[in-house]
């Protein structure tokens, strides 16, 4: 789950969840809604804070932003070129999920994403055919896979 930065996080052993809180501000009340948009930063790489906000850009900003991207696009294929074996390594430890689709399809399974279980789940909840425990059960499940999203 992504937060804002500076988010204070935390794992709560007694529910096991975990759980976040923004900062107060420094005169201890929170902020609201609005102050906290203005304030959001997103990190980018090699770039340093950048306003999430559009309209604060000028363009003399955005042309050093773009200059740094593509710096670091540089530096990243010359790390390619340099260590080509570190790719295949990671090559050879992985498959392409297609190639993995049809090894299941020969083994007879059929591989389905989150996707496609929540739209069976979702369809189950809403089968008049299903009885209450079903319904419950899908519920359950489907609590589940919103989680992960």
């Amino acid at each position: 789950q992504a937060v804002p930065a500076g988010s204070h996080v935390r794992l709560n052993l007694q529910t096991g969840e975990r759980e976040a809180k923004l900062p107060d501000s420094e005169n201890g009340r929170s902020d609201t809604r609005e102050e906290r948009r203005r304030k959001r930063y997103r990190g980018s790489a090699g770039l340093g804070k950048v306003d999430v906000d559009a309209n604060s850009f000028t363009s003399q900003e955005l042309k050093k932003a773009l200059a740094k991207m593509k710096e670091s696009e540089k530096a990243e294929r010359k790390v390619r070129r340099e260590f080509p074996a570190q790719e295949e390594e990671v090559r050879k430890k992985f498959r392409p999920i297609e190639q993995l689709k049809e090894e299941f399809e020969k083994l007879n399974m059929k591989m389905e994403t989150d996707y496609e279980i929540m739209v069976k789940l979702i369809s189950k909840f809403n089968s008049s055919a299903s009885t209450l425990d079903e319904k419950v059960a899908a519920l359950y499940d489907l609590e589940y896979y919103v989680h992960q999203v």
